[in-house]
């Protein structure tokens, strides 16, 4: 169970340094260390099983629903990479420590340090591919908080926007690639995916889903033509460049390569695709390492270079081009942490990375010097060295491998690629730390504290015993390393020194010979490389970038017009095209119901209907009419509903309908008095086609539907209403039982859209503009502000509605009703009061708070829901029983009567505050505040020719 702490130690651990800077950098620093070591120590109890040939599995459950879980896995290759973060994470913590300026913000350099180191433990370990994505997209947040460190710089700003760019968009790739790999494999578990690897080769949607897991991993790893990010992120401060570019961050994309081995290598596409990619991205990178006067961009384009030829190895395809693709990450780790280690102690020492204003730096700082030059010689495949040994292993396999049935194009772009990596580590090495002591260094040089050399000397004791003693040092890690990747069975082989006069031994002499040449002839293949155009990939990225953004505005500009008609009729079309191709391309079969016989009363509705919706078309300018006939129109549904047995639809449709009719009749003394400018006949034309395409479309679907046989979920909600809900009103019982959840974020949605409509029209109450709408409104709208008769018919229908609704709510449960067609009758009855006697009179009457009402609503029915947690049941879930008493007789009572009462104060609370408040707009008795008196002033001096009218 320790497994899913490793990864989550750090996440957690992340909250300590910001807290812990304020007693002191060394505490900071300290705790940090800490946090990797107490991962570290987690990691390594759970090894004995793994190196035992065990595969340890933890599974925390998540949303299983949709094969999401916090699984975790620990083989040989979790292990390697897990450990191989930590180590190095660990010493960079004690580097950065003596590296950072105190005007550096070191809190939140180790907190975001220690958040990356937590996503790429997730990203090795994770056994859920939903998981690893998440821990994956994760490293690409973390690494541009890292890379942007130094935000204050431009360059940092830049590369870190280039990163995640790049990054990111392989990322959304990789999702679709990972779905439809475990769509193939039939589940998300990595650990059950590794073992179907045939079923996943022999699919039709083997070839996608590797072309968009490959562009996640090339993008990641920096392959060509992605390779052009990773030398910009080089603005980072040198701890970060030091781990993101070593160990984790750009070797996030090889372990994806190797952890997915088994299932996707060994095909013609794996290796035409993976193998030419990787070769490309060595010889290229290499050959700007060569030109390149910064070291730490030398760096950054070498280590392009050596995951060029992880990536090459691995799409080789043979397990033993694989154990040298491992044995490569594990060397490129320590002398490149260790390199990029001694460019920062240069830098932070003379003042500068430039190499022609560096020399001499051996004689002034000579334990850096000893240390830099053997991890350079690791890196160029110096014998007795590491890196000389999985070199050797790279060319033997380039030697043997024919591409497109050449068989030199492997071998001679391999040895080029060695070539060149011989002369920029010579470059390196020779031009800084050789030659004479300068007088011109921007700082004098000299030997840094231990803090920051220690670690570069703890990464050179592996490169140095691996490579003088590899079997013994090096060879269980490796084949154990190897055998998960394999997934099987390893070749014979043996690490070691020396293995004959072979094919590798001889490209590797010819690449020191040409290296050496190279080296020395530098000037005039300079001067020749500069005679040629260079593209600038930080120029292409940023044109790109513009270009795109561009591009986005003017699709924005015309896509977001403005348009109310223009977004119906683009929403309109799609939903035509979507639903037309959908029901031309699935199965119809035949009608196997016949449709009901028509009767006279349902014929006079619906011709009722139609006429009433043409009207409306017609007369849409008229608003009063308009409104009218479309009360028209939701009564004749209304009756439609009635016809097919659906009386909670009825009622619910005339209360809306009443509700509705309300608040536009209010809203029509604000709106203007003539319509907006029409559209042209072609416009109107346009628009018909589309209204009759849906409404066509729309009867032809529901046609299709009722007249063939079909499952629905609606058995289920009537068998189960009486004896799961305890009620025989179906409607009601689904509504507070078993969708009470959707019930319950409804009302929430209600009461927050009435809080809002509430804060906007009190605010615009107060202001000017609501003054000048006031003085447009008629001074005269009829010789009786509230008609007598309207006034008495109003309060004699107040108990009467009261009453009503309660006996409604009441029945709800095994009747037609429910407390949200109790709350639009009761709020009917009380809008009528403001309609009838004025806000004015109703306001200074009323004994509630609506805001209450709705915040009691609310509460009431979370509560409901909550209390079900004290009996051991699921959120909302409700009961009932039946009671006795004397008199009254057996009665029943359900806990979802208290839930539907929520439903019904919110309901209430909700209509009577959104139209109350809007019937305010329209009343010209309320007190302007204090700071309108000047518009008062203003219009009493107004001339009277400029005075509204009366109506």
């Amino acid at each position: 169970m320790a497994l899913w702490l490793v990864p989550l130690l750090p996440l957690i651990g992340a909250m300590l340094p910001p807290l812990l800077i304020r007693s002191g950098r060394d505490v900071c620093a300290s705790a940090t260390g800490f946090v990797s070591l107490a991962a570290l120590a987690l990691l390594l109890s759970q090894a004995a099983p793994v190196f035992g040939g065990e595969t340890v599995l933890v599974s925390l459950p998540w949303v299983p629903q949709i094969g999401l879980s916090f699984s975790f896995m620990l083989d040989g290759l979790g292990l390697f990479f897990a450990a191989m973060i930590l180590i190095v994470g660990l010493l960079v913590i004690i580097y950065a420590r003596s590296y950072l300026d105190r005007s550096d913000p070191m809190g939140r350099f180790y907190a975001y340090l220690l958040l990356f180191q937590g996503a790429m433990l997730g990203v090795v370990l994770s056994d859920n591919i939903i998981l690893l994505l998440i821990f994956w997209e994760l490293t690409s947040l973390t690494s541009f908080l890292l890379i942007g460190f130094w935000r204050h710089r431009e360059d940092a700003r830049q590369g870190a926007r280039m990163a995640l760019v790049v990054t990111g968009g392989g990322g959304l790739a990789l999702i679709g690639g990972l779905l439809i790999l475990g769509n193939i494999a039939g589940s998300y578990q990595l650990s059950e995916i590794l073992s179907r690897g045939d079923i996943i080769k022999a699919s039709p949607l083997y070839l996608p889903a590797l072309l968009l897991i490959l562009l996640g991993a090339f993008t990641k790893s920096a392959q060509f033509p992605f390779h052009f990010w990773l030398p910009h992120a080089m603005a980072a401060p040198t701890p970060v460049s030091a781990y993101l570019h070593s160990a984790t961050m750009v070797k996030a994309g090889i372990f994806l390569l190797t952890r997915l081995w088994p299932v996707l290598a060994g095909t013609d596409a794996w290796f035409l695709i993976v193998a030419p990619v990787g070769l490309a991205t060595m010889v290229i990178a290499a050959w700007i390492a060569n030109f390149k006067d910064d070291l730490k961009g030398l760096l950054a384009f070498s280590t392009v270079s050596h995951l060029g030829l992880i990536t090459m190895l691995l799409g080789l395809g043979t397990p033993m081009a694989a154990v040298a693709a491992v044995f490569h990450i594990l060397n490129h780790a320590t002398f490149k942490a260790a390199l990029f280690m001694s460019a920062g102690i240069i830098d932070h020492e003379a003042g500068t990375r430039d190499i022609p204003r560096l020399g001499g730096l051996a004689t002034l700082m000579p334990i850096t010097g000893t240390l830099a030059m053997l991890a350079t010689a690791s890196m160029a495949g110096v014998p007795l060295f590491n890196g000389f040994l999985s070199k050797e292993m790279m060319l033997e396999e380039a030697a043997h491998t024919s591409y497109a049935g050449i068989a030199w194009l492997f071998p001679l772009l391999a040895t080029i690629a060695a070539l060149f990596s011989v002369a920029y580590s010579a470059r390196f090495a020779i031009r800084t730390f050789l030659g004479p002591v300068r007088q011109d260094y921007p700082h004098h040089p000299h030997d840094p504290p231990i803090g920051m050399w220690a670690p570069v000397a703890m990464l050179i004791v592996p490169a140095l015993a691996i490579g003088l003693f590899p079997g013994a040092v090096a060879g269980r890690l490796v084949e154990l390393t190897a055998g998960a990747v394999v997934g099987g069975p390893l070749p014979d082989y043996y690490l070691a020194l020396w293995h004959g006069l072979t094919p590798a031994l001889i490209m590797s002499a010819l690449a020191f010979a040409g290296g050496a040449l190279m080296f020395l002839s530098y000037a005039k293949l300079n001067a020749v490389r500069l005679r040629f155009i260079r593209p600038e990939a930080r120029d292409m990225f940023e044109a790109a970038s513009q270009g795109a953004v561009l591009a986005a505005r003017r699709i924005i500009g015309w896509v977001h017009n403005g348009s109310l008609s223009f977004y119906l009729r683009a929403i309109l079309v799609t939903l035509l095209a979507v639903g037309g191709y959908a029901i031309w391309s699935a199965p119809q079969g035949e009608a196997t119901r016949m449709p009901l016989p028509i009767t006279i009363p349902a014929l006079v509705a619906w011709v009722l209907l139609a006429i009433a919706s043409l009207a409306v078309v017609v007369r849409h300018g008229d608003r009063l009419p308009a409104l009218i006939l479309t009360s028209v129109v939701g009564l004749v549904v209304a009756l439609g509903f009635v016809q097919f047995s659906a009386p909670d639809l009825a009622l619910t449709q005339i209360s809306v309908d009443v509700v509705t009719t309300i608040l536009l009749l209010l809203a029509l003394n604000l709106l203007p008095k003539t319509t907006p400018r029409e559209q042209s006949i072609p416009g109107r034309w346009r628009d018909g086609i589309l209204a009759g395409a849906g409404g066509l479309g729309c009867g032809a679907l529901a046609y299709a539907v009722m007249t063939r046989e079909g499952t629905s979920i609606a058995d289920y909600f009537l068998a189960q209403s009486k004896p799961g809900g305890g009620g025989t009103n179906v409607v009601n019982v689904i509504l507070v039982d078993f969708r009470g959840y959707d019930t319950f974020a409804e009302i929430i949605v209600l009461g927050i859209a009435a809080v809002t409509i509430f804060a906007l029209l009190d605010v615009n109450l107060k202001s000017h503009a609501l003054r000048r709408v006031r003085m447009q409104l008629p001074r005269v709208e009829s010789g009786d502000a509230h008609p007598l008769l309207l006034v008495v018919a109003g309060r004699v229908l107040l108990p009467l509605a009261l009453t009503v609704g309660v006996f409604i709510f009441l029945r709800g449960h095994n009747q037609p009703g429910g407390g949200f067609i109790a709350g639009l009758v009761v709020a009917i009855a009380l809008i009528v009061q403001y309609i009838a006697s004025g806000y004015r009179w109703a306001a200074d009457r009323k004994r509630m708070d609506s805001q209450a009402m709705i915040g009691a609503g609310v509460g009431i029915a979370g509560l409901t829901g909550i209390a079900a947690w004290a009996f051991g049941k699921p959120f909302l879930t409700s009961t009932f029983g039946y009671f006795t008493l004397p008199i009254v007789g057996t009665f029943e009572l359900a806990s979802a009567m208290v839930f539907d009462l929520g439903v019904f104060l919110t309901v209430v609370g909700v209509m009577v505050l959104s139209l109350a408040q809007l019937s305010r707009v329209g009343q010209r008795v309320d007190p302007l505040p204090a700071n309108d008196e000047a518009m008062d002033i203003a219009l009493e001096g107004t001339p009277d020719h400029e005075q509204p009218q009366e109506a």
